[in-house]
């Protein structure tokens, strides 16, 4: 009578379906240059524009007065000229156009002035406008107060880094504590430097969406490093070079990183299209920009830049050190991911799937059952005849 084994083979999936079920074999190990070196490219951009554009600071950091105005019979040349005639440099002023459902108005920011000076140019700005003293809205911050503000500012972000460095060093390892802090500010700086490239002002709003950038960059971070851990300690027993832990780790984690930016960009994405330009919500232009900027650099840092730095400082480990310089690619890469044996002597490990499309059964017959023994069979011994 012949034996049936039962072998499970994995069903080959399309390039979405790998994607999906974390089944794809990308060497992000071995292309960690390219992605570091976008990232150096961003930075240096930052800050060449930061050092020559510098910030477009609101005036509640630069302190000052501000006017708004109607926009439908005044020009900016005009308000210009009213400047100019009460001694207020019209060169240094800041003179904006902004559009929204109710019409267009004009937004005056100078340095700090006097009261009377103030009042004198409001009354100069209603009369060009055609309107009454009271459309003409006159707001003041003194310089003391946006400088106190971004002092605190910079010191909340200082203490949230370095508590955020104390946890993931207790919780998973110092190397990675420190490649996320990175992996923010690296986050944090090239949203910043958009702004300075684009020209955007920087109010309490755009500072309030940064520390939401870290909040969103630092959960992203935390799920990879999770996964490299995970697999750090599955291979503890098998000499394996930490690139192919990173590789396994990425492949396996890419699907929920993608799908955790998608979940979070579209209300941001519904904030800026919808909010600012459909229905003329000016002031969420700004925090949703800053969002939206900062979502896409989390989402690439914490593939491109934190698990890379991780991999790299790993691998000066005593443990892995002897085996730097060679990881596995293309198959081989691909049966570590599906849970395979990282010599590849063994066979593939599969979940047994209640999907019966996702594997197939081969039924093999076997005729001798030697086969079916895991060692040789023992000799029989001879029977003692008894005289």
């Amino acid at each position: 009578m012949s034996t049936v084994i039962e072998t499970p083979v994995h069903v080959r999936r399309s390039v979405f379906g790998r994607l999906y079920h974390g089944e794809t074999s990308i060497d992000f190990f071995g292309h960690r240059w390219i992605g570091l070196g976008i990232s150096i490219l961003m930075v240096i951009i930052t800050l060449l524009s930061l050092a020559t554009r510098q910030l477009n600071l609101g005036l509640d950091f630069e302190g000052g007065v501000a006017w708004e105005v109607s926009a439908e019979n005044l020009t900016t040349d005009q308000v210009s000229g009213i400047l100019d005639a009460n001694g207020i440099s019209s060169g240094s002023a800041k003179i904006q156009v902004r559009s929204s459902s109710s019409g267009s108005v004009l937004l005056v920011q100078v340095g700090d002035q006097s009261v009377e000076k103030r009042q004198k140019v409001q009354a100069e700005l209603a009369q060009a406008a055609g309107v009454s003293l009271d459309e003409v809205s006159t707001s003041s911050v003194s310089s003391t107060w946006g400088r106190s503000v971004t002092e605190k500012a910079i010191r909340a972000l200082v203490v949230f880094l370095v508590l955020v460095a104390l946890f993931i060093a207790w919780r998973l390892e110092w190397r990675m504590a420190i490649a996320a802090i990175v992996a923010m500010l690296h986050d944090v700086l090239i949203s910043v430097g958009v702004y300075s490239l684009l020209g955007f002002e920087v109010t309490p709003a755009t500072v309030v969406a940064f520390l939401t950038i870290l909040g969103f960059s630092l959960y992203d971070t935390i799920v990879v490093f999770d996964k490299l851990k995970e697999n750090g300690n599955r291979y503890a027993g098998v000499k394996l070079p930490y690139a192919d832990v990173m590789n396994v780790s990425m492949n396996q984690v890419l699907m929920r990183s993608i799908n955790t930016s998608i979940a979070a960009i579209l209300p941001v994405l519904s904030l800026l299209i919808l909010g600012s330009m459909v229905m003329g919500a000016v002031t969420l232009r700004e925090f949703a920009l800053a969002l939206l900027v900062g979502l896409i650099t989390g989402s690439y840092s914490s593939i491109f830049v934190a698990a890379p730095l991780v991999a790299m400082a790993k691998e000066r480990e005593p443990r892995y050190r002897a085996l730097r310089g060679a990881h596995a690619t293309g198959a081989d890469l691909e049966r570590l991911v599906l849970g395979g044996s990282p010599s590849g002597k063994q066979a593939l490990r599969h979940r047994v799937a209640a999907d019966t499309t996702d594997m197939a059964v081969v039924a093999t017959p076997v005729s001798d059952p030697e086969v079916l023994l895991t060692h040789p069979p023992r000799p029989r011994k001879k029977k003692r005849r008894v005289s």
